[in-house]
């Protein structure tokens, strides 16, 4: 057993030492494979940069002591600016250089630079942690030398490549110049900002020194620290980075012993501002505003570019004319009357159909580096946010019509009261009125409609966009979080324009880099909404110019849309409007104009309002002189329809609806009115009309019977003779008395039934005729009359007679003597006199025949034609 026993033991200390011996020949392969892919790494790493190092470009001593200048050309490819040219030079030599300036510029940009071969490994160790921890690209590791070999020779791009080649160049280069020499091109080449390339040019651009032995301790820290963010340390911009920026280099420099505590600290008491030579002295030209924005647009599509050092070809939109005519309307010569020097403005000029920015307007009498209020403003857009987020959306997934009625009344939001700009409610009115109209209640009322979702999404393909991904109603009438400017602006609203496409707003057609193939910079159009809803946008729009907010900025004759909008926003001082808008567009050129002050918490006063169209008219009127202006072009998805106007929802007009109440607007063929209304009916007839000629007083009388007279009135239209009619009155009553009659004349009286409130239509008419009598025809009846009158009272004589006969007393002398007899001597006088007075009915005294010639006086008619009254 004890055998057995240890001889299982020794089995298994073999087995072990067998496996043991397995494993280290896979080790063994691992170690080596490793070994191998680390020699071969080793050569193809060395291999490939020594064909990095074989392309590199050669040392060309031209290139190396004159900045890289990049050209910029106009829409027609005419060159415009040289960014880097003869007159932007003012080149120094290196006796030229104080040490206090040579000191500032070590310190901050290359502390070891008459040291090193180059490249400074020790920076190159630091970045390339950097860029394994951050990712390639993070930090550079560039001495002066390599900062001189890529704004000479190289591309922008951060590659392999480059870094390569910079890094044998700048080997190279070190070996073949002195280290005075590099920092002599070093300085005669880098860009300032401001349009100044080189320290000397700077130097004067900035302090008005020409000697750079005259600059400041605090001066020299501002111009060393410059090159590393030209923009953004403007000081004329950025008065406060600069300060940072100075006081950074001058804590370099003490740390690198090139200037003592003490002496910083008495630097650090200068104000950056107090250093400067006013603005408004600086060179400046008409297209700065336009090239600031070319150099953004660059650097941001380009990965980095700089094109104040990377000896770019750069081909814009830019239209020389437009420019022009923005920087004359902008100054203070053009027509815009300016309440004041702090007002500020911004402009862009955008063609409809490509996005193409034709011209820029950065500011009153801008100079390149100042704040560009076109492109780098940050403002809510007031009521011009009305079209994209509430009445676009709403006709693009409700398609709703022009025509759509939205009630306006008292109304909030989340607690909040939302207003009119007058304070005012006008009830149910159409979307057409309410945006051309710019009321705040129903473009509130559209965006919760439709959706703030889908209200987003229709803005964002206009190129609008909301910080954090998020939107609330009041953005429906820009007061919410979205922020925009006039580029962003022109491009939204050329949408409208455009048949609903959409081309993102740009200034550089193709780029052409050294050494390169050319980089086509166009944007590519898309179709941001549908072709009726860009459409009905712009007809609606249109009234705004015609009828609307817009009447000021309205070109006769031109086919134009365009909206107002004004910023509302509280203060301790009550509500100011910081903010005025006017985007205006034709099939040809779409502007945006915003004005305001750097003081968001300065309201605008009415003058000031005014601006934007006031700018906005004679540049519009201007651009469209010379070409031919297409109106808006209406797609077969709309048509026009008569509705009756009130109708909720819309209906058709019917037979009886009266023209006023009819109006014509847009709707999507799949969404048009079908039902009559029912609202307005035919009146029903008078009854019963009749006229006659009174002879008493010479005149007629009208009279008619009606049901129920409430909301009606009378209409009477008469004809004398068979001539032309004419409204003789309008009466609420049945009954009309007309007089100023002519005789023998036929008198043809009409009377129509009318709504007084306009809700029917009005009846047929009813007629009848009068004839009056002629004057021979009234004094035949007036004779016939008297004659019957004396018979009458003849007859009664006789029986008067007949009567005392019979009671007469023969025996009584007294009753046959009839003198004696008063009584009956007064009875026959009373009876004669009934006999005188019956000759005629016009006797007013005295005998029958003056009565008579009384009567004809009264008959015979006027010399002049009266009308008759009523």
């Amino acid at each position: 057993m004890a055998n057995e026993s240890q001889s299982r033991s020794a089995r298994k200390k073999q087995l072990k030492q067998t496996k043991k011996g397995k494993r280290k020949p896979r080790f063994r392969k691992f170690l080596m494979t490793i070994f191998i892919l680390g020699i071969l790494a080793l050569i193809g790493g060395g291999s490939l940069f020594a064909y990095y190092a074989f392309t590199a470009p050669e040392l060309n001593e031209e290139q190396l002591s004159v900045p890289y200048s990049s050209k910029v050309y106009d829409k027609n490819d005419n060159l415009i600016a040289d960014l880097a040219g003869v007159e932007t030079r003012t080149k120094v030599t290196y006796n030229d250089l104080p040490q206090a300036t040579v000191d500032a510029v070590i310190a901050t940009e290359d502390s070891r630079f008459f040291d090193h071969i180059g490249i400074d490994f020790r920076r190159i160790l630091a970045a390339v942690w950097a860029n394994v921890t951050q990712g390639f690209g993070a930090e550079g590791a560039s001495t002066i030398t390599q900062q001189v070999i890529k704004q000479s020779f190289l591309s922008f791009d951060k590659t392999l490549e480059r870094k390569v080649q910079e890094q044998y160049l700048a080997i190279k280069l070190d070996q073949q110049y002195s280290k005075e020499q590099i920092l002599e091109m070093y300085l005669n080449k880098i860009y300032y900002g401001a349009s100044a390339y080189g320290i000397a040019e700077a130097a004067d651009t900035y302090f008005g020194k020409e000697d750079l032995k005259e600059l400041t301790l605090a001066e020299n820290a501002l111009l060393a620290g410059l090159p590393q963010r030209p923009s953004g340390y403007n000081p004329y911009e950025h008065p406060e980075a600069a300060q940072k920026r100075m006081e950074t280099v001058l804590s370099l420099m003490v740390q690198h012993d090139k200037i003592t505590q003490a002496e910083a600290d008495e630097a650090r008491k200068t104000d950056v501002k107090d250093l400067l030579v006013p603005s408004d002295s600086r060179e400046k030209s008409p297209y700065d505003a336009f090239i600031d924005v070319v150099e953004q647009e660059v650097r941001e599509k380009l990965d980095g570019a700089n094109i104040n050092e990377d000896g770019l070809n750069i081909y814009t939109t830019l239209d020389p004319n437009a420019q022009e005519s923005v920087e004359n309307i902008l100054s203070g010569n053009g027509p815009v009357s300016w309440p004041d020097e702090e007002l500020n403005a911004g402009v862009a000029v955008t063609d409809t159909k490509t996005g193409a920015i034709r011209a820029i307007g950065g500011n009153r009498n801008y100079q390149n580096g100042n704040f560009n209020y076109a492109a780098q403003l940050s403002r809510q857009g007031g009521s011009t946010m009305k079209p994209l987020l509430a009445y676009g959306p709403a006709i693009e997934h409700e398609k709703m019509s022009t025509y759509h009625q939205i009630l306006d009344e008292p109304y909030e939001v989340n607690g909040k009261e939302i207003s009119n700009f007058d304070n005012r409610y006008r009830g149910w009115v159409s979307a057409r009125y309410a945006l051309s109209r710019s009321l705040n209640i129903p473009a509130m009322k559209t965006i919760e409609e439709v959706g703030t979702d889908r209200a987003k999404e229709f803005a964002e393909g206009l190129g609008i966009e909301f910080p954090e991904d998020q939107i609330y109603p009041i953005e429906a009438i820009g007061g919410g979080s979205a922020t925009v400017n006039p580029i962003q602006m022109s491009g939204a609203y050329a949408a409208f324009g455009n048949k609903g496409v959409y081309n993102e707003p740009y200034t550089v057609r193709k780029v052409e880099v050294p050494g390169q193939e050319t980089i086509d910079m166009k944007p590519k159009p898309k179709a941001a909404m549908s072709e009726y809803t860009a459409y009905m946008i712009s007809n609606m729009l249109q009234t705004t110019m015609s009828e609307g907010s817009g009447r000021a900025a309205n070109i006769s004759g031109l086919p134009e849309a365009g909206k107002t909008g004004t910023t509302n926003r509280p203060t301790d001082n009550g509500d100011i409007a910081p903010d005025s808008w006017f985007n205006g567009y034709t099939t040809n050129y779409s502007i945006s104009v915003w004005s305001g002050y750097q003081d968001n918490d300065k309201g605008l006063s009415s003058a000031a309002k005014d601006v934007p169209k006031q700018i906005f008219k004679p540049l519009m009127t201007e651009l469209s002189s010379d070409v031919d202006t297409a109106d808006f072009s209406k797609p077969d998805s709309v048509v026009w329809v008569d509705v009756e106007e009130g109708s909720r929802p819309a209906k058709l007009p019917s037979d009886f609806t009266p023209g006023s109440r009819i109006v014509t607007e847009l709707f999507h063929v799949d969404n048009q009115p079908s039902k009559v209304s029912q609202v307005y009916q035919k009146l029903d007839p008078v009854q019963g009309l009749t006229g006659t000629y009174n002879e008493d007083t010479q005149s007629i009388d009208l009279s008619w019977s009606y049901g129920e007279t409430d909301g009606v009135t009378f209409r009477v239209d008469v004809s004398v003779n068979g001539g032309q009619p004419s409204e003789l009155t309008s009466t609420n009553e049945t009954s009309l008395n007309i007089s100023n009659i002519e005789s023998d004349s036929n008198y043809s009286f009409s009377v129509t039934a009318i709504s007084s409130g306009q809700d029917a239509q009005d009846s047929d008419p009813s007629s009848v005729q009068v004839q009056t009598p002629s004057l021979d025809q009234e004094e035949e009846e007036d004779e016939d009359q008297n004659n019957d009158e004396n018979q009458d009272n003849n007859q009664d004589d006789e029986n008067t007679d007949e009567n005392n006969d019979q009671t007469e007393d023969p025996n009584n002398d007294e009753n046959n003597n009839p003198e004696q007899d008063p009584n009956n001597g007064e009875n026959t006088d009373q009876n004669q006199d009934q006999n005188d007075s019956g000759d005629g009915n016009n006797n007013s005294g005295g005998t029958g025949d003056s009565g008579s010639d009384t009567g004809d006086n009264q008959d015979t008619p006027p010399d002049t034609e009266e009308e008759p009254a009523a």
